[in-house]
């Protein structure tokens, strides 16, 4: 896996983007004298942000990349089944993993039954 060090620093900056909220909220909990925080409240809150940043990261960006967030549906009202011509709402898949069809001149919209029927169709294929 490549590491994109750019978008990596500005997920870590984000995340001490927390740190003003997080270091008062310390030192409410805490009984802490001053209502903003103490230094050692304003630094634990900073280590860790850096810590769940380092950490989310990774965990984020498997989410983010997961397949199934990755499928781009198109949906037409009143348009003509491909599989059983019945008039009704219209799915087609338009891009998925290994499958791109961005640019079909002639796409083919199907009711819910036949695009889930089509969906799994494809899915054993193209896994």
């Amino acid at each position: 896996m490549r590491i994109n060090y750019k978008r990596y620093g500005l997920y870590l900056i984000r995340w001490q983007l927390s740190t003003p909220l997080l270091a008062p909220i310390v030192a409410i909990v805490k009984g802490s004298s001053s209502p903003f925080g103490t230094s050692e409240d304003w630094i634990a809150a900073t280590i860790a942000n850096l810590i769940g940043g380092l950490i989310f990261f990774w965990i984020d960006s498997y989410i983010f990349r997961a397949r199934v967030l990755n499928n781009h549906w198109e949906i037409e009202e009143e348009v003509h089944c491909a599989d059983c011509g019945k008039l009704c709402r219209g799915y087609r898949l338009v891009k998925g993993k290994n499958y791109d069809r961005s640019d079909d001149p002639h796409p083919e919209f199907r009711c819910e039954e036949h695009s889930r029927i089509k969906h799994s169709k494809m899915k054993n294929r193209l896994i």
